[in-house]
Formats: C-alpha cells, structure tokens, sequence
C-alpha cells in the first residue's frame, strides 16, 4: 500500500476529493492529513472522513520531529499539498525526494510564487488580460512554485470573467486532474 498524507493550510476542498478518489483503492490511499491552521475547513473534513489529522506550528514542523514523526507513524510514501502555503523545510523534502507535488491555479512560471495564492491569481491573471489559465500541479523544491512540471491544464478566460467565476473554472480542473496525475505518478515512481 501506497499512503499518502495531504497538507492543507484552508477549506480541504481537494483533501476530500483526493481522499474520495482513492476510497476503493486497493494500492493507494490517503492515510493522514496535516494542517497549520487550527480554524482550518479541511479540519472538519478530516473529521467527516474519519482520517486522522496533525494540526501543527511553524515551529513543530522546522525545529522539532512533530511532522516528521507523524508521517512515519502513517507509513507515508507520498505527500500532495492542496492548498499549503508555506515551504517545506529540508528535513521533510530530504525524506521524500521527487515524492511531494503541489497543485498550483495558474499556468506556471507565470502567476506563481511568495504570496500567489487563490484569488490573489485569478485577480492578477484577469488583470493581465490573459486568454487561459488553468493548473499546474508540479514536484516541488525550496522556492515557491518552481519545482518541475508534472502536468498542466487550461481553461479560457473570459472577457466578463471575475475572481470568482475564473476561481469555479480552474476547480473544477483541480477536482478532475489532481487525483489522476496523483495516481499515475505514484505508479510510476513505484515502478522505479
């Protein structure tokens, strides 16, 4: 069995999905959630899936083995950010080179980076007059944004598109994509 654990920093919307798609798989499946914000939605999403959760600091995460010794009692082979929002220290990309990937709601390099996160992009893609925009799930490194790129997919920008209706668009890109680049890349690295 191949578990992964999904670090969320908000609502948990792709935790759930991801957590769903692999409910009947019989070689993946998401065995933990992490969180570093206690009022976070995917908390009590968690809570509704039965899967059992670390909500942790800063500090929990960069000095100590909170984070590192929760995913070894899971068993953890994979980890899928959904939504996290600060840099994974050394100690955890070491552990799991090539094995982290995050999904990001732009066309990476552009609109990506330090504070580019949900609507703060879809406000700066409809202000650049862009055409497409979509996802970009990618391997991560120690720079925001900037690990290589596993897969991307477009959707259009609309000429009366706002945040929001552009935000709808590139979830529902998310919901579809991320669950399946997901699998096939864990298939593919176990076959290396």
């Amino acid at each position: 069995m191949r578990n992964i654990a999904i670090f969320a920093s908000g609502n948990g919307s792709n935790a759930e999905n991801i957590t769903n798609y692999f409910a009947n798989n019989t070689e993946i499946k998401v065995a933990c959630f992490l969180c570093n914000n206690p009022n976070a939605g995917v908390i009590k999403r968690a809570e509704k899936l039965d899967i059992p959760y670390l909500v942790f600091s800063r500090d929990d995460m960069n000095y100590s083995s909170v984070v590192t010794d929760f995913l070894k009692q899971y068993d953890i082979y994979y980890i899928v950010l959904g939504g996290f929002l600060w840099l994974l220290p050394s100690t955890i990309t070491d552990m799991y080179s090539e094995r982290i990937v995050n999904i990001h709601p732009s066309l990476l390099p552009k609109y990506g980076g330090k504070g580019m996160y949900g609507d703060k992009v879809h406000e700066a893609v409809i202000a650049a007059g862009e055409k497409e925009s979509g996802i970009t799930i990618h391997r991560i490194n120690e720079k925001y944004d900037d690990g290589a790129i596993i897969c991307q997919k477009t959707c259009p920008v609309l000429p009366n598109d706002t945040p929001d209706s552009l935000a709808s668009r590139v979830h529902d890109l998310e919901y579809e994509w991320f669950p399946k680049i997901i699998e096939q890349d864990i298939i593919s690295l176990s076959k290396s």
